[in-house]
Protein backbone atom coordinates (compact mmCIF):
# COMPACT_ATOMS: atom_id res chain seq x y z
CA UNK A 1 0.00 0.00 0.00
CA UNK A 2 1.08 3.51 -1.00
CA UNK A 3 1.60 4.55 3.02
CA UNK A 4 -0.68 7.55 4.04
CA UNK A 5 0.00 9.17 7.64
CA UNK A 6 -0.07 12.23 9.34
CA UNK A 7 3.56 13.56 8.42
CA UNK A 8 2.63 12.83 4.28
CA UNK A 9 -0.88 14.46 4.88
CA UNK A 10 0.70 17.48 6.62
CA UNK A 11 3.37 17.72 3.38
CA UNK A 12 0.96 17.33 1.03
CA UNK A 13 -1.94 19.39 2.05
CA UNK A 14 -4.00 17.54 -0.35
CA UNK A 15 -2.53 19.33 -3.41
CA UNK A 16 0.56 17.69 -4.25
CA UNK A 17 -2.08 14.23 -4.03
CA UNK A 18 1.29 12.46 -2.37
CA UNK A 19 -0.85 9.45 -1.91
CA UNK A 20 -1.16 8.46 -5.11
CA UNK A 21 -5.13 9.17 -5.46
CA UNK A 22 -6.53 11.20 -7.88
CA UNK A 23 -8.20 13.01 -5.43
CA UNK A 24 -7.69 13.98 -1.74
CA UNK A 25 -10.32 11.88 0.16
CA UNK A 26 -9.67 14.10 3.88
CA UNK A 27 -10.66 17.30 1.57
CA UNK A 28 -13.17 16.03 -0.63
CA UNK A 29 -15.18 14.75 3.00
CA UNK A 30 -14.22 18.51 4.31
CA UNK A 31 -15.99 20.01 0.96
CA UNK A 32 -19.24 18.33 1.32
CA UNK A 33 -19.46 19.23 4.97
CA UNK A 34 -18.34 22.68 4.15
CA UNK A 35 -21.90 22.59 1.95
CA UNK A 36 -24.67 21.69 3.91
CA UNK A 37 -23.39 23.35 6.76
CA UNK A 38 -25.25 26.15 6.44
CA UNK A 39 -28.44 23.59 5.91
CA UNK A 40 -27.71 21.97 9.25
CA UNK A 41 -27.74 24.85 12.42
CA UNK A 42 -30.93 23.28 14.02
CA UNK A 43 -31.73 20.63 15.89
CA UNK A 44 -35.12 20.66 14.58
CA UNK A 45 -35.24 19.15 10.60
CA UNK A 46 -38.33 19.71 7.74
CA UNK A 47 -37.92 17.98 4.65
CA UNK A 48 -38.87 15.59 2.26
CA UNK A 49 -37.30 12.48 2.80
CA UNK A 50 -36.30 10.67 -0.14
CA UNK A 51 -37.99 8.32 1.55
CA UNK A 52 -35.39 6.38 3.62
CA UNK A 53 -33.94 4.84 6.63
CA UNK A 54 -30.80 3.30 8.59
CA UNK A 55 -30.81 0.18 10.55
CA UNK A 56 -27.00 -0.18 11.62
CA UNK A 57 -25.33 -3.43 12.95
CA UNK A 58 -23.54 -2.86 15.97
CA UNK A 59 -24.79 -3.83 19.28
CA UNK A 60 -27.26 -6.50 17.48
CA UNK A 61 -29.69 -7.27 18.39
CA UNK A 62 -30.29 -3.54 20.10
CA UNK A 63 -28.88 -1.40 17.24
CA UNK A 64 -29.43 2.26 16.37
CA UNK A 65 -32.40 3.00 13.71
CA UNK A 66 -33.59 6.21 11.92
CA UNK A 67 -34.82 8.12 9.34
CA UNK A 68 -32.90 10.02 6.77
CA UNK A 69 -33.84 13.50 6.33
CA UNK A 70 -32.87 16.69 4.39
CA UNK A 71 -33.50 19.74 5.08
CA UNK A 72 -34.83 20.44 1.53
CA UNK A 73 -38.25 20.23 0.02
CA UNK A 74 -39.65 18.61 -2.77
CA UNK A 75 -38.47 15.89 -4.93
CA UNK A 76 -35.59 14.32 -2.72
CA UNK A 77 -35.70 10.91 -4.35
CA UNK A 78 -32.09 11.23 -5.94
CA UNK A 79 -30.56 11.65 -2.66
CA UNK A 80 -31.32 7.68 -2.04
CA UNK A 81 -31.83 6.13 -5.21
CA UNK A 82 -29.14 4.09 -6.94
CA UNK A 83 -31.12 3.55 -9.82
CA UNK A 84 -30.56 7.02 -11.09
CA UNK A 85 -26.75 7.40 -9.98
CA UNK A 86 -25.07 5.73 -13.40
CA UNK A 87 -23.85 8.90 -14.26
CA UNK A 88 -22.98 10.85 -11.01
CA UNK A 89 -19.24 11.24 -9.53
CA UNK A 90 -18.13 10.01 -6.12
CA UNK A 91 -18.31 13.88 -4.90
CA UNK A 92 -22.10 13.79 -5.88
CA UNK A 93 -22.94 11.17 -3.87
CA UNK A 94 -20.61 12.36 -0.99
CA UNK A 95 -22.46 15.41 -1.89
CA UNK A 96 -26.26 13.88 -1.62
CA UNK A 97 -25.38 11.95 1.50
CA UNK A 98 -24.22 14.64 3.27
CA UNK A 99 -27.91 16.39 3.03
CA UNK A 100 -29.28 13.54 4.55
CA UNK A 101 -29.48 13.76 8.36
CA UNK A 102 -30.28 10.33 10.47
CA UNK A 103 -32.05 10.95 13.63
CA UNK A 104 -31.39 7.73 15.51
CA UNK A 105 -32.69 5.91 18.65
CA UNK A 106 -31.51 2.86 20.31
CA UNK A 107 -34.42 -0.38 20.01
CA UNK A 108 -34.10 -3.87 19.85
CA UNK A 109 -34.83 -5.87 17.00
CA UNK A 110 -37.61 -6.92 18.19
CA UNK A 111 -40.86 -5.59 17.24
CA UNK A 112 -42.69 -6.55 19.80
CA UNK A 113 -40.54 -4.27 21.91
CA UNK A 114 -42.15 -1.62 19.41
CA UNK A 115 -42.53 2.61 20.54
CA UNK A 116 -44.68 4.75 18.18
CA UNK A 117 -40.89 6.20 17.05
CA UNK A 118 -40.39 2.81 15.49
CA UNK A 119 -43.34 2.34 14.05
CA UNK A 120 -43.36 5.94 12.56
CA UNK A 121 -39.87 4.67 10.43
CA UNK A 122 -41.61 1.99 9.38
CA UNK A 123 -44.70 4.04 7.97
CA UNK A 124 -41.76 5.86 6.13
CA UNK A 125 -40.16 2.75 4.80
CA UNK A 126 -43.17 2.10 3.14
CA UNK A 127 -43.51 4.90 1.36
CA UNK A 128 -42.93 4.92 -2.61
CA UNK A 129 -42.09 8.48 -3.45
CA UNK A 130 -40.63 11.51 -1.55
CA UNK A 131 -42.97 12.75 1.85
CA UNK A 132 -42.39 15.60 3.96
CA UNK A 133 -41.46 14.59 7.49
CA UNK A 134 -39.90 16.45 10.93
CA UNK A 135 -37.66 15.73 13.30
CA UNK A 136 -36.78 16.79 16.17
CA UNK A 137 -32.90 15.84 17.21
CA UNK A 138 -32.02 16.31 21.11
CA UNK A 139 -28.54 18.33 19.71
CA UNK A 140 -27.75 19.82 16.35
CA UNK A 141 -26.65 17.01 14.21
CA UNK A 142 -22.91 16.04 13.78
CA UNK A 143 -21.59 16.43 10.55
CA UNK A 144 -19.26 13.62 9.34
CA UNK A 145 -19.35 11.15 7.03
CA UNK A 146 -18.63 7.15 7.14
CA UNK A 147 -18.13 5.49 3.74
CA UNK A 148 -19.21 2.11 3.81
CA UNK A 149 -18.41 -0.75 0.99
CA UNK A 150 -21.95 -2.14 1.76
CA UNK A 151 -24.21 0.55 1.55
CA UNK A 152 -24.32 4.36 0.90
CA UNK A 153 -22.51 6.49 2.85
CA UNK A 154 -23.78 8.44 5.94
CA UNK A 155 -23.90 11.91 6.44
CA UNK A 156 -24.75 14.07 9.73
CA UNK A 157 -26.52 12.30 12.83
CA UNK A 158 -28.17 12.90 15.76
CA UNK A 159 -30.08 11.51 18.72
CA UNK A 160 -34.17 11.55 17.32
CA UNK A 161 -35.97 12.84 19.80
CA UNK A 162 -39.32 13.28 17.86
CA UNK A 163 -40.45 12.22 14.31
CA UNK A 164 -43.61 12.83 12.44
CA UNK A 165 -44.62 12.61 8.93
CA UNK A 166 -46.85 15.73 8.00
CA UNK A 167 -48.48 14.28 4.84
CA UNK A 168 -50.34 10.58 4.11
CA UNK A 169 -47.20 8.86 2.43
CA UNK A 170 -48.07 6.91 -1.22
CA UNK A 171 -47.71 3.47 -0.48
CA UNK A 172 -48.88 0.58 -3.31
CA UNK A 173 -51.60 -1.60 -2.72
CA UNK A 174 -49.49 -4.73 -3.32
CA UNK A 175 -46.95 -3.54 -0.63
CA UNK A 176 -49.63 -3.34 1.76
CA UNK A 177 -51.21 -6.71 0.64
CA UNK A 178 -47.63 -8.22 1.62
CA UNK A 179 -46.93 -6.58 4.74
CA UNK A 180 -50.30 -7.54 6.20
CA UNK A 181 -50.01 -10.89 5.04
CA UNK A 182 -48.22 -13.73 7.05
CA UNK A 183 -45.51 -15.18 4.29
CA UNK A 184 -41.95 -15.99 4.84
CA UNK A 185 -39.44 -12.97 3.90
CA UNK A 186 -38.01 -14.97 0.61
CA UNK A 187 -41.43 -15.47 -0.50
CA UNK A 188 -42.48 -11.50 0.04
CA UNK A 189 -39.20 -10.70 -1.68
CA UNK A 190 -39.71 -12.99 -4.72
CA UNK A 191 -42.93 -11.70 -5.07
CA UNK A 192 -42.21 -8.01 -4.53
CA UNK A 193 -39.53 -8.83 -7.38
CA UNK A 194 -42.01 -9.95 -9.72
CA UNK A 195 -44.35 -7.46 -9.54
CA UNK A 196 -42.38 -4.74 -10.54
CA UNK A 197 -40.16 -3.36 -7.28
CA UNK A 198 -36.74 -2.34 -7.23
CA UNK A 199 -34.51 -3.96 -4.93
CA UNK A 200 -33.94 -1.15 -2.90
CA UNK A 201 -37.31 -0.79 -2.22
CA UNK A 202 -37.55 -4.45 -0.77
CA UNK A 203 -33.90 -3.73 1.22
CA UNK A 204 -35.81 -0.75 3.02
CA UNK A 205 -38.84 -2.92 3.18
CA UNK A 206 -37.23 -5.86 4.78
CA UNK A 207 -34.45 -3.54 6.85
CA UNK A 208 -37.52 -1.69 8.82
CA UNK A 209 -39.09 -5.52 10.08
CA UNK A 210 -41.80 -5.29 7.57
CA UNK A 211 -41.46 -8.66 5.80
CA UNK A 212 -41.52 -12.38 7.40
CA UNK A 213 -44.40 -14.38 9.39
CA UNK A 214 -41.95 -12.87 12.69
CA UNK A 215 -40.63 -9.84 11.07
CA UNK A 216 -37.66 -8.23 13.01
CA UNK A 217 -35.35 -5.27 12.37
CA UNK A 218 -32.80 -6.35 9.99
CA UNK A 219 -29.47 -4.16 10.03
CA UNK A 220 -29.17 -2.15 6.32
CA UNK A 221 -26.19 -3.68 5.89
CA UNK A 222 -27.71 -7.32 6.25
CA UNK A 223 -30.40 -6.50 4.19
CA UNK A 224 -28.65 -5.91 1.10
CA UNK A 225 -27.17 -9.14 1.02
CA UNK A 226 -30.06 -10.94 1.55
CA UNK A 227 -32.70 -9.54 -0.78
CA UNK A 228 -29.67 -9.64 -3.53
CA UNK A 229 -28.85 -13.42 -2.69
CA UNK A 230 -32.46 -14.41 -2.11
CA UNK A 231 -33.16 -12.54 -5.85
CA UNK A 232 -29.77 -14.40 -7.31
CA UNK A 233 -31.30 -17.92 -6.00
CA UNK A 234 -34.43 -17.83 -7.46
CA UNK A 235 -33.18 -16.49 -10.55
CA UNK A 236 -30.11 -19.08 -10.95
CA UNK A 237 -33.03 -22.25 -10.85
CA UNK A 238 -35.07 -20.08 -13.98
CA UNK A 239 -31.48 -19.56 -16.02
CA UNK A 240 -30.33 -23.60 -15.34
CA UNK A 241 -33.54 -24.10 -17.49
CA UNK A 242 -32.19 -22.43 -20.76
CA UNK A 243 -29.57 -23.88 -23.58
CA UNK A 244 -26.08 -22.42 -23.60
CA UNK A 245 -24.36 -19.31 -24.73
CA UNK A 246 -23.01 -20.24 -28.05
CA UNK A 247 -19.66 -18.45 -27.64
CA UNK A 248 -16.90 -17.11 -25.54
CA UNK A 249 -18.30 -13.13 -24.66
CA UNK A 250 -15.56 -10.82 -23.13
CA UNK A 251 -17.64 -7.38 -22.10
CA UNK A 252 -15.71 -4.32 -20.30
CA UNK A 253 -16.95 -1.27 -17.98
CA UNK A 254 -15.00 1.23 -15.99
CA UNK A 255 -17.38 2.90 -13.60
CA UNK A 256 -16.50 5.08 -10.22
CA UNK A 257 -12.61 3.72 -10.03
CA UNK A 258 -13.86 -0.19 -10.64
CA UNK A 259 -12.57 -1.92 -13.39
CA UNK A 260 -15.33 -4.71 -14.44
CA UNK A 261 -14.03 -7.36 -17.37
CA UNK A 262 -16.63 -10.38 -17.22
CA UNK A 263 -16.16 -13.40 -19.55
CA UNK A 264 -19.47 -15.25 -19.80
CA UNK A 265 -18.43 -19.09 -20.84
CA UNK A 266 -20.59 -21.50 -23.08
CA UNK A 267 -20.90 -24.54 -20.24
CA UNK A 268 -23.62 -25.01 -17.43
CA UNK A 269 -23.51 -22.06 -15.21
CA UNK A 270 -21.39 -21.41 -12.47
CA UNK A 271 -20.29 -17.77 -11.23
CA UNK A 272 -16.83 -16.55 -9.65
CA UNK A 273 -15.84 -13.15 -8.78
CA UNK A 274 -12.34 -12.86 -8.65
CA UNK A 275 -11.44 -8.96 -6.95
CA UNK A 276 -7.95 -7.15 -6.55
CA UNK A 277 -7.52 -3.84 -4.65
CA UNK A 278 -4.40 -2.10 -6.85
CA UNK A 279 -1.63 -0.52 -5.48
CA UNK A 280 -2.72 2.66 -4.40
CA UNK A 281 -6.16 2.22 -4.25
CA UNK A 282 -7.90 2.08 -0.33
CA UNK A 283 -7.65 -1.14 0.63
CA UNK A 284 -4.35 -1.83 -1.65
CA UNK A 285 -1.26 -2.98 -0.99
CA UNK A 286 2.23 -2.65 -2.49
CA UNK A 287 1.82 -6.74 -3.77
CA UNK A 288 -1.77 -6.64 -4.46
CA UNK A 289 -3.45 -10.25 -4.35
CA UNK A 290 -6.32 -12.10 -5.77
CA UNK A 291 -9.63 -12.87 -3.69
CA UNK A 292 -12.37 -14.77 -4.86
CA UNK A 293 -15.85 -16.40 -4.30
CA UNK A 294 -17.55 -18.65 -6.28
CA UNK A 295 -20.27 -21.23 -6.89
CA UNK A 296 -21.41 -23.89 -9.06
CA UNK A 297 -25.25 -24.85 -10.26
CA UNK A 298 -26.13 -25.39 -6.98
CA UNK A 299 -25.32 -21.74 -5.43
CA UNK A 300 -22.59 -20.84 -3.43
CA UNK A 301 -22.00 -22.64 -0.17
CA UNK A 302 -21.79 -20.43 2.93
CA UNK A 303 -21.15 -16.83 2.65
CA UNK A 304 -19.11 -15.44 0.64
CA UNK A 305 -16.31 -14.72 3.09
CA UNK A 306 -13.59 -12.88 0.86
CA UNK A 307 -15.97 -10.36 -1.30
CA UNK A 308 -18.70 -10.35 0.71
CA UNK A 309 -21.11 -8.72 -0.45
CA UNK A 310 -19.88 -7.23 -4.09
CA UNK A 311 -20.02 -11.54 -4.60
CA UNK A 312 -24.37 -10.99 -4.70
CA UNK A 313 -23.88 -7.43 -6.06
CA UNK A 314 -21.99 -8.73 -9.12
CA UNK A 315 -23.89 -12.30 -9.31
CA UNK A 316 -27.22 -10.82 -9.67
CA UNK A 317 -26.70 -8.24 -12.56
CA UNK A 318 -25.10 -11.44 -14.41
CA UNK A 319 -28.10 -13.49 -13.30
CA UNK A 320 -30.09 -10.74 -14.67
CA UNK A 321 -28.81 -10.61 -17.79
CA UNK A 322 -28.86 -14.33 -18.68
CA UNK A 323 -32.42 -14.36 -17.48
CA UNK A 324 -33.00 -11.48 -19.93
CA UNK A 325 -31.36 -13.46 -23.08
CA UNK A 326 -33.04 -16.87 -21.73
CA UNK A 327 -29.27 -18.39 -22.17
CA UNK A 328 -27.17 -20.23 -19.31
CA UNK A 329 -23.67 -19.84 -18.77
CA UNK A 330 -20.44 -19.96 -16.57
CA UNK A 331 -19.29 -16.36 -15.98
CA UNK A 332 -16.38 -14.82 -14.13
CA UNK A 333 -16.16 -11.37 -12.99
CA UNK A 334 -12.87 -9.69 -12.54
CA UNK A 335 -12.99 -6.42 -10.65
CA UNK A 336 -9.84 -4.43 -10.78
CA UNK A 337 -10.20 -1.35 -7.88
CA UNK A 338 -8.35 1.28 -9.14
CA UNK A 339 -7.03 4.77 -6.69
CA UNK A 340 -9.56 6.68 -8.43
CA UNK A 341 -12.04 4.34 -6.08
CA UNK A 342 -11.12 6.71 -3.39
CA UNK A 343 -14.36 6.37 -0.97
CA UNK A 344 -16.07 3.50 -1.03
CA UNK A 345 -19.91 4.38 -1.70
CA UNK A 346 -21.85 0.93 -1.10
CA UNK A 347 -22.58 -1.98 -3.73
CA UNK A 348 -24.85 -0.97 -5.53
CA UNK A 349 -21.70 0.67 -7.87
CA UNK A 350 -20.97 -2.85 -8.39
CA UNK A 351 -24.73 -3.62 -9.62
CA UNK A 352 -24.44 -0.78 -11.78
CA UNK A 353 -20.70 -1.78 -12.99
CA UNK A 354 -21.63 -5.15 -14.02
CA UNK A 355 -24.69 -4.22 -15.17
CA UNK A 356 -23.39 -1.48 -17.31
CA UNK A 357 -20.95 -4.04 -18.92
CA UNK A 358 -23.73 -6.40 -19.49
CA UNK A 359 -25.63 -4.09 -22.09
CA UNK A 360 -22.37 -3.46 -23.94
CA UNK A 361 -22.11 -5.46 -27.62
CA UNK A 362 -19.72 -8.30 -26.42
CA UNK A 363 -16.22 -9.42 -28.04
CA UNK A 364 -17.46 -12.84 -29.22
CA UNK A 365 -14.58 -15.80 -29.43
CA UNK A 366 -14.52 -19.44 -30.47
CA UNK A 367 -11.71 -20.35 -27.51
CA UNK A 368 -11.09 -19.50 -24.13
CA UNK A 369 -7.33 -19.14 -25.11
CA UNK A 370 -8.55 -16.45 -27.33
CA UNK A 371 -10.65 -14.66 -24.26
CA UNK A 372 -8.14 -14.88 -22.31
CA UNK A 373 -6.04 -13.09 -24.69
CA UNK A 374 -8.27 -10.39 -25.07
CA UNK A 375 -8.67 -10.11 -21.18
CA UNK A 376 -4.81 -10.00 -20.34
CA UNK A 377 -4.65 -6.92 -22.62
CA UNK A 378 -7.38 -5.38 -20.60
CA UNK A 379 -5.99 -6.26 -17.09
CA UNK A 380 -3.99 -4.19 -14.90
CA UNK A 381 -3.13 -7.34 -12.78
CA UNK A 382 -1.20 -9.78 -14.56
CA UNK A 383 -3.59 -12.17 -15.57
CA UNK A 384 -1.63 -15.20 -14.48
CA UNK A 385 -2.28 -14.16 -10.79
CA UNK A 386 -6.13 -14.53 -11.40
CA UNK A 387 -5.47 -18.36 -12.95
CA UNK A 388 -3.69 -19.36 -10.42
CA UNK A 389 -6.07 -18.34 -8.06
CA UNK A 390 -9.35 -19.21 -10.15
CA UNK A 391 -11.48 -22.07 -9.22
CA UNK A 392 -13.64 -21.93 -12.80
CA UNK A 393 -10.88 -21.77 -14.61
CA UNK A 394 -8.96 -24.43 -13.39
CA UNK A 395 -12.49 -26.21 -13.80
CA UNK A 396 -11.76 -25.95 -17.32
CA UNK A 397 -9.26 -28.03 -19.62
CA UNK A 398 -5.38 -27.58 -18.09
CA UNK A 399 -4.38 -27.42 -21.62
CA UNK A 400 -6.13 -24.39 -22.68
CA UNK A 401 -4.87 -22.59 -19.56
CA UNK A 402 -0.89 -23.79 -19.26
CA UNK A 403 0.16 -21.49 -21.54
CA UNK A 404 -0.95 -18.81 -19.61
CA UNK A 405 0.41 -19.12 -16.29
CA UNK A 406 3.85 -17.94 -16.99
CA UNK A 407 2.69 -14.93 -18.16
CA UNK A 408 4.75 -12.01 -16.16
CA UNK A 409 2.72 -9.04 -17.64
Amino acid sequence: MIKVNSKLCAICKGRKLLCGRPVCPILERFRAVKEVTPLLKRSEIFGSSPPSIFVGEYGYPKVRIGPLIPPIEGDTIYLDNPLSWENISIRDIIKFRSLLVLGQLKTHVDLRRSTKLVEAIQELAMAKKPVDTEMFLKNRPVLKIVPSEFAPPLGPRGELKKFEITENPSVPRKVEEIVGDEIKAREAIITLYEAGFDEYYIIRLLSAGLLGVKPKLVPTRWSITAVQDTIGNYLRRKVLNFDVIDNYEVYNYEFLGNRYIILLIPRRYSFELLEVWLRGSIFGSDEPSVIHDYEDFRGIKGYANETSGAYYAARLSVLEHLMKRKKQASAIVFREVTPAYYAPVGVWQIRIGVKKALEKSPEKFESLTEALNKIRGILYHPLNKYIERSWLLRQLSQRQITSFLGVSR
